[in-house]
């Protein structure tokens, strides 16, 4: 038998003759589960959020884009389609076009992105067709009306009031013809055949879709497209893949970019927030441990007697001290545990019942997400245990430094 650990364990169990002791172990406990239940939420919260994000940005953007390095866009595309598509690590490929507009409706102007997709060939690589209310198996280059057919963001279309079958005027200077009074914008009407939901109000409030032939036709592209969608086996490989297409392809007038760039100052935003908030959330431990000192001290005044008595016994201090230091140890320990499952019991009642609504216009979603990793787990009970060890050091050097005679003495 681990005669400290036992020891502390009876002083830890045993009731006291000072309520007041049994007090402060009760707030210490208490303090530490309540740390660790903030800790253990605030960073699943803050790695659901992380993750959504990512999910959705990666989804709604491909992976990497092949750009041309003027405005001219690409002419051909064919050729670099098919040597993207050669490489493994290639899942999709779609060619696409993209020029802001305006648009009209009813007296309402809003401006947009309009992007000329290929609804199949991007199913391969953004998840913008699943998003799409009602279904489609692609966009229309004309409708029944004769007009091209356009998919728009659920709160830009909110905003222009418009749903599908109702029509656009879009206007753009993308290809205008210079007159007497300067430029003049090219304008056409365009049929909503859908409307695209995210859930990322960036894009739900400022895109809108329409196939490639009749983006082309309207932009003045003739046969060019803006550029190259590519969606990869692994995404976060997507800035050295982005790097390797340009090598093998070889082309000086390409350019390329991808997810994980454009989006840099977001992500390290978040990884920063999540660090400074496990520091500021790791305060409540550490007042929780603060507690555990006095708690501690209490005990050894209450134990002066016992602790001389196992002295003139044969005990050292090295003894008195493990005692001590286990003591604060359980304190902790039962805290933390306590704390790491009211954690996981709220985690697991914010999955079920999403009650929480954000708004989408801060908050990019609007609904807050939970995703628990046990890495978190880990590093947060680690670290609880770690600040109660550490609480209990100078009490439990204390008791060790005890005189055994006069400690026998003052208690008699």
């Amino acid at each position: 038998m681990n005669l400290p650990l036992w020891i502390a364990g009876r002083y830890l169990s045993r009731r006291r003759q000072s309520g007041f002791i049994t007090l402060l172990t009760g707030i210490s406990v208490g303090g530490v589960a309540l740390g660790v239940t903030a800790l253990l939420t605030v960073l699943a919260v803050m790695n659901g959020f992380e993750s959504e994000i990512q999910t959705r940005i990666a989804g709604t953007d491909a992976h990497v884009v092949l750009l041309a390095e003027g405005a001219g866009g690409i002419s051909a595309s064919a050729r670099i389609l098919d040597r993207v598509r050669a490489e493994r690590f290639v899942r999709g490929v779609a060619p696409f076009t993209y020029a802001k507009v305006m648009a009209f409706h009813d007296g309402v102007t809003e401006g947009l992105v309009v992007k000329g997709v290929d609804l199949p060939a991007e199913r391969g690589v953004t998840t913008v067709g699943d998003h799409i209310t009602p279904p489609l198996d692609s966009i229309p280059v004309r409708t029944a009306s004769g007009h091209p057919g356009i998919v728009l963001g659920s709160d830009l279309a909110g905003r222009l009031g418009v749903r599908a079958g109702d029509t656009v005027v879009l206007g753009s200077l993308a290809g205008a013809e210079k007159s007497a009074l300067g430029f003049s914008p090219r304008l056409r009407r365009f049929e909503v055949v859908g409307v695209f939901t995210s859930g990322l109000y960036t894009y739900d409030s400022s895109l809108g879709f329409t196939s490639i032939t009749a983006a082309q036709d309207f932009f003045g592209m003739a046969g060019r497209v803006t550029g190259i969608e590519v969606r990869l086996t692994d995404m976060f490989a997507a800035p050295a893949m982005a790097e390797t297409l340009l090598r093998r392809i070889a082309d000086p007038e390409l350019r390329a970019n991808n997810w994980i760039d454009l989006n840099r100052n977001l992500f390290t935003w978040m990884k920063l927030e999540k660090s400074v908030m496990f520091v500021i959330l790791a305060l409540i431990v550490l007042v929780a441990a603060f507690n555990i000192v006095s708690t501690l001290f209490m005990v050894v005044l209450e134990k002066r007697r016992d602790i001389g008595v196992l002295k003139s016994l044969g005990a050292t201090r090295g003894t008195v001290l493990q005692i001590f230091l286990l003591e604060g140890l359980l304190i902790g320990g039962v805290g933390t545990g306590a704390g790491a499952a009211l954690g996981e019991a709220l985690i697991a009642t914010l999955k079920r019942y999403p009650f929480v609504r954000l708004p989408g216009d801060v908050y990019f979603i609007e609904r807050r997400p939970v995703r628990p990793e046990l890495g978190d787990f880990v590093a947060v009970i680690l670290a609880a245990l770690v600040l109660c060890l550490a609480a209990a050091l100078y009490p439990a050097w204390r008791a060790a430094q005890l005189d055994p005679v006069d400690a026998i003495r003052r208690q008699t």
